[in-house]
This record gives C-alpha cells, structure tokens and sequence, in this order.
C-alpha cells in the first residue's frame, strides 16, 4: 500500500482524480486542491474578518467587564489566542498536505463512511452559526433602516407586526444579508478570498475614526483602561479563576473557527505561509483590535452616559447620519466575511461529503442558508442565558471532533497519510474499518460529548461548564489513542 509521509503537499494518483475510486466518496469539491496559492496575507485576511465583527468586539469588550485589571485581561487575551494559534497550526497540517477538507480529512480517523458522522455534527454547529451571524447582522441593518426611516418603528416592533418572534423589519434585514451572503458564496472560493481581504481592514480604519470621534467629544481627561460593570473588584481565587475562565472564553470562541480551518488551509501555498498568517492575524492582530475595543468602550460611558459593549449601539448614538450608516455598513461587511467563511463554506463541504453524486459546494451551500432560517437563530441567542447555553452546547461537539482529528493524524497516524485511500470503499484500504466505520473514534466521540455535556447540564458541574470544549477535546483524544492502540489497526 502507498503510504506517502511527505512535508510536501500530496496528490491523488491519475486513476483516482479520473474516478477509478468509488464515486460515493468524490466531487470536483471534496477532491484535493487543483491549486494552492494562498498566501499569508490571505490567513490574516481570514483572521482580521472573524476577529474584526460584532461577535469579537462584544466578546473582547465583554472581557473587561468581569473586574479584571486591564492588565491582567490583556495577559488573558494573549495566553487565550496563543493557545488558539497553537491549535489552528496543529489542525492546518493534514488539510494542506493532502489539499482536501474537514470532512475527507476525518475519513482517516472515523473511515470513509463513518467521516459522515463528524460532518453532519459540524454541518449543523455550522448552521447554528450561521444563522446567529446573520442574525446578529441584521439586527445592524435594522438600526441603520430605523435611522434613516423612523417612521418604521412600529413595524420593528416584533409582538405588533412580527412572526416567530421576529418583527417584519427584522424579517427583511435578515432576509437580505441572507440573499447578499449566498450571492457572494455563489461566486466561488476566489470572491470569497477577495471579499475578507478587503472587510477585515475596513472595520480597523471605522475602529480608528470612532475612537478619534469620541476622544473629540470627551476630551483626554475621561479616558481610562478602567472598565467594570460597577460591580466590587475582584481579588485572591476569585480573581484567579476569573483569569482562567476569560482564557477559556477565548479559546471557545475561536473553537468553530478552529476545526474549520482545514477548509482553507488545504488552499495555502505552505505550511510556513500559514503558519505566518496565523500568527499576524492571531495573536498580533486579535490584541490590537481588543486594545481598539477597550477604548471605544472606555470611552461610551462619558460619551453617552454608561458603557457599551455593542458596537452597533455605539454607532447609532453618533450624531453624524453619513458616519452611522458608514459604521454600521462595516460592520454589517466584516460580520457578513467571516460568517460565509466559517460557517457558509464549512458546512458547504460538511453536506457535499453526505452524498457527493447529488450534493456539490453550492448545493451544500443552499441546505446550509434554508437551515440556517429553519432554526430561528433569534431563539439561540435572544437572551445571556440562552446565548451561553448555546455556546455550551456547540463547544461540548466541537471539543471532541477537534481532539479527535489532531490525536488521529499527530499520534496515531504519526503523519501517515494515503490519500488515494481517502477515496475508496474498497475493503483492501486503509480507511476501510468494519462497515466503513471506525468503532473506536464514535466510542471516543460518544464518551467526549458525555464528559462535555455533563459540565453543561449537571449542576454540581456546573461551575466548569465553560470548560466544555477543553473537557471534550481532551476526553476524545485521549479515548481515541487508548481505543486505537488496543485494536492496533497499524501494526
């Protein structure tokens, strides 16, 4: 059997790439890569996209308001994306060798058949995901209509002119970044590219001007990195445990970005290049936008009276109409960037990898956008109890699916790879397990997700449950390594 263990990036053979494999296991977009040109500046663009939206400004700023010192949020900020950096390079690796996605990659782990199972569980977090961004977005584009239109108002006004909990105002906003976000996806993976590269920095030069504006209007004297919700400070283990939870916070928050990266990092030049944009549009990148953050925040409360989190209320409070609808088209931009990135291509892949002879990227990407509405992402995020319930819940899959895949190849595989055998059902291949499904990864996930959900639904638990991706991640590897040795499937 072929078994390639080359830095390099891999091909199929001539007979695979012509469909001298099972077709239930290929299309022209779950096949490796017919190009890889990413360069770094691509994974910053990446990066500054998912960073520079409305989710990242409220979960940086969200940071400062747990009675930390800024200084010790800060140190949390870079230990949290240092962490996330780390991880993003360790999963960037198989996808870029072999040039092929999540799901093709998990078929070495979970075996050809059994990777559907992985891909289902991430092509619906995707779609969770999806929704809530673009519902978070719209919600941008309902203050800028109300702004510009005021005699709306009644018709943003869910419990008068609403339906399902959404007000007819909400249901258009909505409806067209739905429109606007497939359009752009439509387009194929090269607008996609174009798109980030120029959202990500747009929401910088916004960060900048608003800061200039507020500054204006409150003059030095009120500035101060001091932002708390005005509760007591915090001290000794209370401020420890803080610290370790806004870590963890961080690090739950790249989690979907995280096990999506494969999906463009099978498109990179190298794996120096990745590794390069990965560290100026995490770490470098993620604390500059947070030091931009804390300062705006810092300076709502003299501005406006008291503090605010949410960039899009911010923006509204501006007197200048021209510079509101500026702001919120921005942020509206970046939002809509990472949310087709993340979640619109990732779950694309995760459904073309279901049935691929009837399901390609864009068809993938169309289940995604219906479901996306069918979940009434208003209802997933419409409360801070439900919004971390949610996390909770997303991160207790992510975690196992994550520890998993890097244990498989890592540990297990020791960076063996025989794409060729990523394509077959032949019972002679070496991702061909007992019915094409390997027992000890769904023993691993099943007993992950176990351990996660226990921190998030058990009540004596209950004070780790923003542990849950951790909890997970580390329980499916390390199930999965002792599982494997047993049945020793390398020897």
């Amino acid at each position: 059997m072929n078994v390639q263990v080359r830095p390099e990036p891999v091909s199929l053979s001539s007979t695979t790439r012509t469909g001298g494999n099972d077709d239930r296991l290929r299309n022209r977009d779950l096949l490796p890569a017919a190009m890889q040109d990413w360069t770094w500046y691509d994974y910053l663009s990446f990066w500054m996209s998912d960073v520079h939206s409305v989710g990242g400004y409220v979960t940086a700023g969200n940071l400062f308001m747990l009675g930390l010192p800024a200084g010790l949020v800060f140190a949390a900020l870079l230990a949290g994306v240092l962490i996330v950096n780390a991880l993003c390079n360790l999963v960037a690796v198989p996808s870029q060798r072999t040039g092929t996605p999540f799901p093709v990659v998990c078929r070495m782990s979970f075996g050809v058949l059994g990777a559907n199972i992985p891909a289902l569980i991430r092509g619906v977090i995707a779609v969770c995901w999806y929704g809530i961004q673009t519902w978070l977005a719209s919600n941008a584009l309902v203050v800028l209509a109300l702004r510009l239109a005021p005699g709306m108002t009644p018709w943003a006004q869910a419990e008068r002119h609403g339906m399902l909990g959404l007000s007819a105002v909400g249901w258009g906003a909505f409806g067209l970044l739905w429109l606007v976000q497939a359009a752009i996806f439509w387009r194929g993976i090269e607008t996609i590219r174009r798109f980030i590269e120029l959202a990500g920095p747009a929401v910088y030069a916004v960060m900048i001007a608003l800061d200039v504006y507020l500054l204006h209007r409150v003059g030095w004297r009120h500035f101060s990195f001091h932002v708390t919700d005005g509760g007591a400070p915090l001290h000794g283990r209370a401020l420890v445990w803080a610290s370790v939870n806004a870590v963890a916070l961080v690090v739950s928050y790249f989690s979907g970005p995280m096990l999506n990266f494969g999906d463009f990092a099978r498109y990179g030049r190298s794996a120096a290049d990745i590794r390069r944009g990965n560290f100026w549009g995490l770490p470098f990148n993620f604390v500059g936008f947070s030091a931009l953050t804390v300062c705006t925040i810092a300076l709502t409360a003299p501005a406006f009276g008291h503090v605010m989190t949410d960039p899009v209320e911010t923006v509204a409070h501006i007197d200048s109409l021209s510079a509101v609808v500026f702001g919120m088209l921005t942020f509206i931009i970046a939002t809509a960037g990472i949310n087709i990135v993340a979640n619109f291509v990732s779950a694309s892949f995760d459904f073309s990898n279901l049935s691929p002879r009837h399901i390609n990227l864009r068809r993938g990407g169309m289940i995604a956008a219906i479901g996306s509405m069918a979940i009434m992402p208003w209802k997933l995020y419409g409360s801070p109890q439900v919004m971390h319930l949610t996390l909770d819940v997303l991160a207790t899959f992510i975690g196992p699916l994550f520890g998993i895949l890097v244990c498989d190849y890592y540990i297990v595989r020791r960076c063996r790879v025989d794409v060729d055998a990523l394509y077959t059902t032949s019972p002679q291949g070496r991702y061909w397990y007992r019915n094409g499904v390997n027992p000890a990864a769904v023993l691993s996930l099943l007993a992950a997700v176990v351990a996660g959900g226990a921190s998030v639904f058990v009540p004596a638990l209950s004070a780790l449950s923003g542990f849950a991706w951790f909890t997970g991640c580390l329980t499916g590897g390390l199930c999965y390594i002792a599982f494997m040795r047993r049945a020793d499937p390398l020897s």
